[in-house]
């Protein structure tokens, strides 16, 4: 799967877990979102954004009390909800994707955060990916 198909894939997963937020019972892996809003999503990105919020919401708890560990100062529910959901994307890579190297999650994590972020965001979403993949034990060399 090529890194632009991932790319998209991500961003598309973002919309789908920012939908869901607030209502974690919403299952948006079985909503084709991509055909009902007439978007032009690959249909290999579709399948790598609905893995990856299957896996982020399978985790949620524990994908969240990493981000809530790693976000000093920061309770995950007053953090914007944009930035919430592309640390979950991220965490949850982290976890669930080791077949993808770090700098890669953290670089596309922040590359949605300046996107769709705050003027702020990317900084944050770095920091805090950075100390999740060093308690989740992964290096910058994986």
């Amino acid at each position: 799967m090529t890194g632009g198909i991932r790319r998209t894939g991500r961003a598309y997963a973002l919309q789908l877990l920012y939908a869901r937020d607030g209502d974690l019972g919403t299952n948006v892996t079985d909503v084709t979102w991509a055909t009902e809003f007439d978007l032009e999503v690959d249909p290999q990105a579709q399948t790598f954004a609905k893995d990856l919020v299957a896996a982020a919401s399978q985790r949620t708890k524990e994908i969240d009390e990493l981000i809530a560990s790693a976000s000093k100062n920061w309770r995950i529910e007053r953090m914007s909800r944009v930035d919430r959901n592309i640390l979950r994307l991220g965490a949850c890579e982290l976890l669930q994707f080791k077949d993808v190297p770090v700098k890669v999650v953290i670089n596309e994590a922040v590359e949605l955060a300046k996107r769709f972020g705050t003027a702020e965001s990317s900084a944050f979403v770095n920091g805090v990916l950075d100390r999740i993949a060093t308690a989740v034990g992964r290096s910058a060399e994986d």
